[in-house]
């Protein structure tokens, strides 16, 4: 077992959206943690996804602790998401908690919670945001782009896409100034299929890869 989670612990945290929770897992060296990375899961899963558990895993060898956070609903056990709104404000309840170390903070998440960390990075004061699975478009309909979100975050953004995802494919995303890297062959929850002779654990290799190196030029 890992030093993290040897030092994993859960916090509840009041918001005006109700308890959130926050499942802390920290730097293996405490006294170097160089910054926090608090990721959010989207709107019809937890904090189990691959993706997560992958860099839950493999940040806190490199000076991170990574702190999952869990909205008021996931918590409540609904299964439908709020409001936007309403997810903005869970997110904005939860960010005390997860500055009170004193370190920069990453806001990130995936999917709808890469949406919020865009939406509220400048007024909250991340030091930067990770958008995981980032829902250009819903499925379809290219038209409805939700690009001003990602293009607004204010703050230097890494985006990591499948290649296959429907909510917007590599290529769709617009110029602007973030950082984007594609999982080959990924769909929206990062899993490639056989035929394309990537496994799981290669596409989580590079997504780890991908967010550990830019992490390390932040700080």
């Amino acid at each position: 077992m890992s030093t993290a989670e040897t030092g994993r612990r859960a916090e509840t945290v009041d918001t005006e959206a109700g308890p959130a929770r926050i499942t802390w897992l920290p730097a293996e060296n405490a006294k170097n943690a160089r910054l926090v990375l608090a990721v959010s899961h989207g709107a019809g899963g937890g904090i189990e996804t691959r993706d997560l558990r992958a860099l839950a895993a493999a940040l806190p060898a490199h000076g991170v602790t990574v702190a999952l956070v869990e909205q008021p609903w996931r918590v409540a056990g609904k299964k439908l998401a709020p409001a936007p709104k309403t997810l903005d404000t869970g997110w904005r309840g939860l960010w005390p908690a997860l500055t009170a170390a004193g370190l920069p903070v990453v806001a990130g998440g995936r999917s709808a919670g890469a949406r919020v960390a865009c939406r509220t990075a400048k007024e909250l004061g991340a030091h930067a945001v990770l958008a995981l699975s980032f829902p250009l478009h819903p499925p379809g309909k290219p038209e409805k782009s939700r690009k001003d979100e990602l293009l607004g975050s204010g703050v230097p953004t890494l985006v990591v896409q499948g290649g296959n995802d429907p909510f917007g494919r590599p290529a769709e995303f617009p110029p602007g100034e973030y950082e984007i890297t594609e999982v080959p062959y990924g769909d929206h929850g990062f899993a490639v299929p056989k035929k394309s002779g990537l496994t799981e654990d290669q596409a989580m290799e590079i997504l780890t890869a991908a967010v550990t190196g830019w992490l390390s030029t932040l700080v």
